[in-house]
């Protein structure tokens, strides 16, 4: 036998090692989106208003954070073609070559089973058949179906990430209410006009992907016009919580103000139509649009927190 031959034998039975770190697998659970899942679960469980165990509320708190990064692991391995023909996604761990697509296939499927046993088991099996769902909606439905079959995709796949309040709420009662249902509301409405902003920049980077992002399929022009218009909806679903009951003036006004911002920002954005004008409109939203809901549920988990608070009855 050939020294040739065997070194490809010894090259065939050495076992595989990932070459992936500990970052890049952390980066693979999309860490970003997994912390608006932990804030909104955590004020969707606060809303409660029972008695938690704090062991029990933070083991539930993390095995839904588990079920929301199994979920971005997925659709990163799914989507890896797509993610190596785009800038913005090109340097993640799948398409730059630091972990292998079966690597993440694992990895995502190995989370994803274990989170929704462990919050079955920690919490109740009714949250953890809605975590279950909510995996499989953002993974076969959203990335697998609709983000390549239509340019209503993040509007219908926009559920996925807008379940995590309900979840929390769940997970202490074993049920729904409908101030979670509007909390949902707020993310499900949120979700289109930042999205939207930000494919307006890359734009380029969906058309050479393929994907029927509503900008490479509607042209800049209509998208914007979609965008004034979620975001003048978004505005009194935002104050929805306070309008029911639930909160106080205090979050009416705060939500009020923040939803005039929304609007005249895109509003703002519908009339720069080319150039670095419309460019910065669009970040400009986009940033914005973010610190608009971690104001607005920021400010339901200061009510949930702080009862005592003297405007808390003032509607």
């Amino acid at each position: 036998m050939s020294l040739a031959t065997d070194s490809l034998i010894d090259e065939a039975s050495r076992p595989l090692v990932s070459r992936g770190t500990a970052r890049d697998y952390y980066e693979l659970l999309k860490p970003r989106v997994m912390q608006l899942v932990i804030f909104t679960a955590l004020v969707g469980m606060l809303t409660a208003h029972e008695h938690i165990n704090p062991v029990i509320g933070f083991a539930s708190i993390l095995a839904i954070a588990i079920g929301a990064g199994a979920s971005g692991c997925l659709n990163m391995w799914y989507d890896a073609t797509i993610d190596s023909l785009m800038e913005r996604t090109s340097k993640r761990p799948i398409p730059s070559g630091a972990i292998a697509p079966g690597e993440a296939l694992a990895f995502g499927m190995t989370l994803s089973i274990g989170s929704v046993l462990f919050l079955g088991l920690i919490s109740n099996w009714y949250v953890a058949g809605f975590l279950a769902f909510t995996i499989f909606f953002y993974v076969v439905i959203y990335t697998m179906w609709l983000k390549h079959w239509t340019a209503q995709n993040i509007v219908i796949g926009g559920a996925a990430g807008s379940f995590p309040p309900m979840i929390g709420y769940m997970a202490v009662t074993g049920s729904v209410n409908l101030e979670t249902f509007l909390q949902f509301l707020i993310i499900f409405v949120w979700t289109p006009p930042h999205f939207w902003a930000l494919a307006l920049v890359k734009s380029k980077d969906y058309a050479r992907a393929g994907v029927p992002m509503l900008p490479v399929v509607a042209g800049e022009v209509a998208t914007r016009r979609q965008i004034l218009i979620y975001s003048i909806l978004l505005a009194p679903v935002g104050m929805a919580p306070a309008l029911f009951g639930f909160t106080s003036l205090v979050y009416l006004v705060i939500s009020a103000v923040f939803g005039g911002i929304m609007i005249w920002l895109a509003y703002d954005l519908s009339r720069k139509l080319e150039g670095d004008a419309a460019r910065k409109a669009s970040y400009r939203l986009f940033g914005t649009s973010i610190l608009y809901l971690f104001v607005l549920f920021g400010a339901l988990l200061l009510e949930e927190v702080v009862p005592f608070i003297p405007w808390r009855n003032l509607i």
